[in-house]
């Protein structure tokens, strides 16, 4: 937007100073070349006072080396300047402007007791143009300068009004990787205020939102349990064994599947979790190391030294971590090395685990099912987690073969 703005103002401006800076560069020319004409006339006009007297050489010396006076009887005083038509033809009584090589002339008659003289005075183009250069050049400085300031002030005005769109940006991107408490300072143009506290509006009913859907969750949790209670004291008081195991069993199939559902529910209604990613995947590794040191798997480590938080619950986290190794123990012959490295990142971190095993074919990734390839299991898994913060999962091949897996993971 400030780009745009700042060409428009440039355009805009260009088009105004273009109207009103060439006529006056047109003007500043006529009036230079009518300046100069208007003293050549007047040099002429005194040198025709002195036609007829003994000092008329004295005058033309003094008025300037550019005036020739033609006299009645064919002699020339002055400069030398050839008889042209122009003067044969001010030597009828009229006085006339001609233009000659290298500039122009002015001829003036005047009638003497021999006759009519002319009394010629010849202008150069340079005395036409004297200070229009200088003048023009300093036209296109003011040009270059308005259009300069222009744009400055253009981009001053549109930073009033990038910015607060830039934090609408900001928040929005907030809210979406589930930081509900990001809210809008509103700024800016009225328009833009308005788009602010709509955002806000908005953020604080999906605040409500959720904590309805919670208490809809423990609702649900208690009415469904109470029948589960009743249907197992049934099952208990039946008096064919075999026909209450069965029965037994069936309620429990059913009570884990309602826990499950309302587990499920209440983690995705619950506010976004955080926990300390060098702490869950250095235990995770401890506790397959114990089974890598069996299969005689070589396991490089790299965490950092202190503590990196990220917008991932700690059991969330650990799962994504067990889905990737296990992948590799699972799919990777007995003896394949492996390395786990945890880094941090602006704004988050990045988690990767690499083998040197067989390779992963990427279109795994799409399906989430495994073709007996590396890594190819509980990869869904790692991606679902990454994608909950905000974050991401990718999958490459090393230049020595194998496959590594990179989790994003974003700050709370």
């Amino acid at each position: 937007m400030r780009r745009w703005l700042a060409l428009l103002v440039a355009a805009t401006t260009s088009l105004v100073l273009i109207a009103l800076l060439v006529p006056m560069a047109l003007l500043i020319r006529a009036v230079a070349e009518n300046g100069a004409m208007n003293r050549a006339t007047a040099a002429a006009e005194s040198v025709a006072l002195s036609v007829g007297s003994p000092d008329l050489a004295l005058a033309v010396e003094q008025v300037s080396r550019r005036v020739t006076v033609f006299l009645p009887d064919g002699s020339t005083v002055g400069a030398p300047a050839p008889r042209t038509d122009a003067v044969r033809l001010a030597a009828t009584g009229r006085s006339v402007t001609a233009a000659t090589t290298g500039g122009r002339e002015v001829l003036v008659s005047m009638q003497s007791p021999g006759g009519t003289a002319v009394i010629r005075v010849f202008v150069p183009d340079a005395e036409l143009t004297r200070g229009v250069r200088e003048a023009w050049l300093a036209l296109l400085v003011l040009g270059l300068a308005l259009v300069v300031l222009g744009i400055v002030l253009a981009d001053r005005l549109a930073l009033r009004v990038t910015r607060p769109v830039d934090g609408l940006a900001r928040v929005s991107h907030r809210l979406a990787g589930g930081d509900l408490t990001a809210r809008a300072e509103p700024g800016g143009p009225p328009e833009v205020r308005s788009v602010a506290l709509a955002l806000n509006h908005l953020a604080g009913r999906i605040d409500e939102l959720l904590v309805a859907e919670r208490e809809s969750v423990a609702d649900l949790s208690h009415r469904l349990r109470t029948p589960l209670t009743g249907l197992r004291l049934d099952a208990e008081s039946l008096r064919d064994p075999e026909e209450a195991a069965r029965v037994q069993a069936r309620v429990d199939a059913l009570e884990r599947a309602v826990s499950a559902v309302i587990t499920e529910a209440r983690r995705r209604s619950a506010g976004r979790d955080s926990c300390d990613a060098a702490a869950v995947v250095g235990e995770r590794v401890r506790f397959w190391s114990v089974l890598a040191e069996d299969q005689g798997r070589e396991v490089s480590v790299s965490l950092p030294g202190a503590p990196l938080p990220v917008a991932v619950g700690a059991e969330e986290l650990a799962a994504c971590v067990d889905a990737l190794l296990g992948n590799v123990f699972a799919h990777t012959p007995e003896g394949v090395s492996m390395s786990v490295r945890l880094a941090p990142r602006p704004h988050g971190a990045v988690l990767a685990v690499e083998d040197s095993g067989p390779g992963f074919d990427p279109a795994l990734l799409e399906r989430g099912t495994s073709g007996g390839g590396s890594t190819g299991l509980g990869l869904d898994i790692a991606r679902r987690t990454a994608e909950s913060a905000g974050g991401g999962l990718t999958v490459s091949t090393p230049e020595g073969g194998g496959a590594r897996v990179e989790v994003v993971l974003t700050a709370p």
